[in-house]
C-alpha cells in the first residue's frame, strides 16, 4: 500500500513539473500604448498587451506585461525596469521589445536618437535576452491616429489623458494617416536585421488598421468619446494616442497573427477569438 502511494506521490511530482515545463513565458517591454492601467476608476483604457493574453492559450503561454506608460528605451533601463525583467527570464522565454513613442521626446530623460543612442537600447535588449536564453522579438511602435491635414505638434502622450473633448475639437482632418515616428519606426527592423532577431512591423499593421477604418471608423479604436459618453469620461477625450477595449483587441489580435507568422510555434497555441470578442462585447464602447 505505502509503495502504491509512493508511485502515485512520484507520478504525480513529475506530471506537475512536466505541465510546469510546457509553459513559456512571453514578457513585453513597451510604453504606454502596450500597458498595463489602472481600471480602479472604470476607466476603458487599455494596452494592447492587456489584451494579448486572450489570444493565446494560457496553459501553454503567458504574457507578462511589463510595458509601462511614459516610459522609452532609455527610462525603462535607467529606472531598473530592465533589470527586474532580465531576473525573470527563463530559457526559451520570449521578450517583445516595442518603444519609439516617448524616445521621440525632447526631455533628456527619455530621448534617445535613431541610428544612434535609440539603436544602442534596442540592441542592449536583445543581446541580455539572449545571454538569458531568452529569444528577442522586436516591434516598431504602433502608430497615431493622425488624420490631421496640418502637422500637429507632437506634445507629450501622457498628457492627453488631461484633456477634455473639446481641446482637441479644433483639428481638422483629411483622409491620409500620417506618420509621427520617422526613423523611430524605421531602426527596429535595421536593429533585428542586424542582430538576427524576429521582427514585428507593428507599425505597418497599425497603419494599414487605421486606413482601412479611415477618418469616423478609426476613432472608435482610442480614446475618443464625446462628453457624456462614458460614465468614467465625463467630459469625454480626444486621444489619438492611446487604446480603448476595443482598439486594445484589435491590435492585440493582428500582433498575435503577426507573432504567429513569424514564429510558427505560437500558431499551435493561437486560440479561438470568441472569449476575446465576448470581452469587446462588454465594453460599453
Amino acid at each position: 500500500m505505502m509503495k502504491k502511494i509512493l508511485f502515485a506521490a512520484v507520478a504525480l511530482l513529475v506530471l506537475t513539473a512536466a505541465t510546469q515545463q510546457k509553459v513559456t513565458t512571453i514578457f513585453v517591454i513597451g510604453d504606454s500604448t502596450a500597458a498595463k492601467k489602472d481600471l480602479s476608476k472604470g476607466s476603458p483604457e487599455r494596452g494592447w498587451g492587456m489584451a494579448l493574453q486572450c489570444y493565446f492559450d494560457e496553459d501553454f503561454i503567458r504574457i507578462d506585461n511589463h510595458a509601462v506608460n511614459g516610459r522609452s528605451s532609455k527610462s525603462f533601463i535607467n529606472e531598473g525596469r530592465w533589470q527586474k525583467v532580465l531576473d525573470k527570464i527563463q530559457p526559451g522565454d520570449y521578450v517583445i521589445i516595442q518603444f519609439g513613442h516617448n524616445d521621440e521626446k525632447p526631455q533628456p530623460d527619455r530621448h534617445t536618437e535613431p541610428g544612434s543612442t535609440f539603436d544602442a537600447n534596442l540592441a542592449k535588449f536583445v543581446n541580455e535576452t539572449r545571454e538569458r536564453g531568452g529569444i528577442p522579438i522586436l516591434m516598431n511602435p504602433v502608430v497615431r491616429r493622425n488624420f490631421a491635414k496640418k502637422e500637429v505638434k507632437n506634445d507629450d502622450d501622457e498628457a492627453l489623458r488631461n484633456t477634455t473633448f473639446k481641446d482637441g475639437a479644433t483639428i481638422k482632418e483629411d483622409n491620409i494617416l500620417k506618420d509621427t515616428h520617422g526613423l523611430y519606426a524605421v531602426q527596429p527592423k535595421k536593429v533585428a536585421d542586424s542582430l538576427h532577431v524576429n521582427f514585428v512591423d507593428a507599425t505597418r499593421i497599425t497603419r494599414d488598421l487605421e486606413q482601412s477604418l479611415g477618418v469616423e471608423a478609426s476613432k472608435k479604436l482610442h480614446m475618443w468619446y464625446k462628453p457624456g459618453e462614458h460614465p468614467a469620461i465625463p467630459d469625454g477625450k480626444q486621444d489619438n494616442t492611446h487604446y480603448n477595449i476595443y482598439g486594445a483587441h484589435q491590435v492585440a489580435k493582428l500582433l498575435a497573427d503577426a507573432l504567429c507568422q513569424e514564429i510558427p510555434l505560437f500558431t499551435k497555441y493561437r486560440k479561438n477569438d470568441e472569449p476575446c470578442k465576448m470581452e469587446q462585447a462588454n465594453s460599453t464602447k
